[in-house]
This record gives C-alpha cells, sequence and structure tokens, in this order.
C-alpha cells in the first residue's frame, strides 16, 4: 500500500479498551497529538503512553490543540452521532466505531453533516477484512455462486452478567440494542457480501435470561431480499459460558458454503471449491477484554484504508452511506415488539 510521507494528525474521544487499538495503530502510520475522556485520569494514562495531550473536554480539545485531522471516536454507542457531527462541524474528517448510530435518524444527520462541512465520515467495519469474509465477496462479485437463492445468519455468544453491571451496556438510551453491540458487524457484513436490499423482515425477539439489560438478549428473524432471496437471522447472547459461533450460510445456483468460528474467520465447507484455501490467514485474532471476547480487531487494516482515503487513493474504506444499511435493518428488527 502507499502512504503519504507526511504523517497524518489524529485525536481520539473515549479513552475505554478499545481505544488502545486506535493509538497503536495511529502511531503507526500516523501521529495522535490529544486524547479525550471526561474520566482525564484515563486520558492521561493513554495520553502519556502516546505521547499525546489530554483533556477531559472535547470542546476545549479541538478549540486548544491546532493541526488534528481526524477524530477517532471510540466513546459508547449513544454518544457516536452527537461527537461525530461536533466534530465535522469543527472542520475534522471522522472516524467513527460501530454502531454509527442506534437509530436512522441520526446515523443520517452525521451523512449530512459531513457532506454539508465537506468532510470525510468514516466508520469502523473492521470484520470486512477478515481473510475469509474478503475471499467469499471476491466469489461473489466474480459471479463464481450466480444467483443467492437463500442465506443463515448465525450469531451465538455469551455475555455474563457482569458485562452488563454498572455499565452503559444493557440500556435501551445508551446501548440500543444487542444487535448494535454484539452484532452489528456481522449485519454489515451480511449486507455488504449480498450486495441487495432488504424488502422485509418478521420475527421475535425476547429477553428469556438477562433480567439486567432493558432490552432483548435473542432474536430469530427472517428476512427477505429485494432480489428474492430468503433469509434468517438468529442470534443470542446466552450460548453456555463463551462465545460459540457467528457463521454465514449461503445457498446459490453455482454453490454452497458456509463461514463460522466464533468471529466468522474460518471456512467451514464448500461445493464446490471456491475459496483458495492458501491464501486464509489463521492469524486474525479477536479483541481481549478481561471477562470476554469481541469481534475481530483488524485495526491495522482499517487504518491504512483510512490513510490511502485521506490521501486521495483508490480505499474500499466504509463511509457513512454504507454503513447506514446496517443500521436500517437493525431498526427494522426493533420495530418488532419485545415479548
Amino acid at each position: 500500500m502507499h502512504f503519504c510521507k507526511m504523517k497524518h494528525r489524529f485525536a481520539i474521544v473515549g479513552c475505554g479498551r478499545i481505544a488502545i487499538k486506535h493509538a497503536e495503530q495511529i502511531n503507526r502510520l500516523g501521529k495522535l497529538i490529544a486524547v479525550c475522556d471526561l474520566d482525564l485520569q484515563k486520558a492521561e494514562a493513554l495520553g502519556n503512553q502516546f505521547h499525546a495531550t489530554a483533556f477531559s473536554s472535547m470542546e476545549e480539545m479541538l478549540s486548544m490543540e491546532t493541526g488534528i485531522e481526524v477524530v477517532s471516536i471510540c466513546t459508547p454507542n449513544y454518544l457516536h452521532a452527537k461527537q461525530s457531527i461536533f466534530a465535522l462541524q469543527s472542520g475534522k474528517n471522522v472516524l467513527c466505531e460501530k454502531p454509527m448510530a442506534i437509530n436512522v435518524s441520526d446515523a443520517k444527520r452525521m451523512i449530512e453533516t459531513s457532506l454539508s462541512c465537506q468532510r470525510k465520515l468514516f466508520i469502523v467495519k473492521s470484520t470486512r477484512y477478515t481473510p475469509c469474509i474478503n475471499a467469499l465477496k471476491q466469489v461473489i462479485e466474480n459471479n463464481k455462486l450466480g444467483q443467492v437463492y437463500s442465506f443463515q445468519l448465525n450469531c451465538l455468544w455469551n455475555r455474563p452478567d457482569s458485562y452488563y453491571t454498572n455499565s452503559w451496556k444493557g440500556t435501551m438510551a445508551q446501548d440500543g440494542g444487542t444487535l448494535f453491540t454484539q452484532f452489528s458487524h456481522y449485519i454489515d457484513v451480511l449486507l455488504w457480501l449480498l450486495n441487495d436490499e432488504v424488502d422485509e423482515v418478521k420475527g421475535f425477539r425476547s429477553n428469556l435470561s438477562k433480567k439486567n439489560i432493558e432490552f432483548e438478549d435473542t432474536g430469530a428473524f427472517a428476512i427477505k431480499m429485494k432480489s428474492g432471496s430468503l433469509g434468517s437471522l438468529h442470534y443470542s447472547v446466552n450460548a453456555f459460558q463463551k462465545n460459540q459461533e457467528v457463521s454465514l450460510t449461503i445457498v446459490a445456483e453455482k454453490g454452497t458454503l458456509k463461514i463460522g468460528g466464533e468471529y466468522m474467520n474460518e471456512l467451514i465447507y464448500q461445493q464446490p471449491d471456491l475459496i483458495d484455501l492458501s491464501n486464509l490467514s489463521a492469524n486474525n485474532l479477536p479483541n481481549e477484554y478481561e471477562s470476554y471476547k469481541g469481534s475481530m480487531s483488524n485495526h491495522d487494516k482499517v487504518y491504512e484504508n483510512l490513510i490511502n482515503a485521506l490521501d486521495g487513493n483508490e480505499s474500499n474504506f466504509t463511509d457513512g452511506e454504507a454503513a447506514l444499511k446496517s443500521v436500517e435493518l437493525i431498526e427494522k428488527i426493533y420495530l418488532q415488539k419485545l415479548f
């Protein structure tokens, strides 16, 4: 990949768990000059590690720290739209962690602000870079599968009660729901791979186990695409003791295949042989946290593509319009009553 010799200058808003992955890649490819968190001690800890100035106010950081080109938003879900819009209006480009927003209205306002301010809005969709998913995308784009008849997306993870204790996670207003926080990457991958529009969604969602959260822990939905293909989505955070699988099965005109594993990072089967196994890497690791694991990191590839996009080179980086599609589907699903 080609990278500009002049280093792009970044700021991070939100100095929690995911921020360290952003900081590492920023300093590999650019320069982190400022960090911000309401908890100044968190900001100072991250800032000291990466030689960046720490702030407790985003407004103060953007008014005092000159030279910031890109603001990386790493805060809780409910702050993504508000903070992205503020950064865009302050003349900065934005890289926002998933989900871009927890409702379609806010997501559209982010896109509109980006356009009116003539600044770039990028969304972290890191799972797109997982090797087997990239390989499947190439198979579909080269029409090696032909017409897709049906698909099945299963997302079965474990989130212990401690995950939600004394946290914004599990609250409707701040979290938004299980699909936004746990599985939005895989909703995005499904829509990206199929390159199709959702026509209709029907199904059920329920809270069967997690009494300390304000939304579902389980869902089962049927999805009809505008092309006519039919699919299903089954998701849960009640898998016993550990994450079990995120898998996608596709039945198509010219083949049937399944990618899976705990983080949709393995080829399970294919008929005929469409994906070259020799090109798949086994080195993609999930995000590791204290009591649980998350989706594939791939933040190295996220930032490589971001730098290319900033430099005006060809990049397949996910912008606001592309990321909006997953928010739209999740909102359709959440129109279904919680039982």
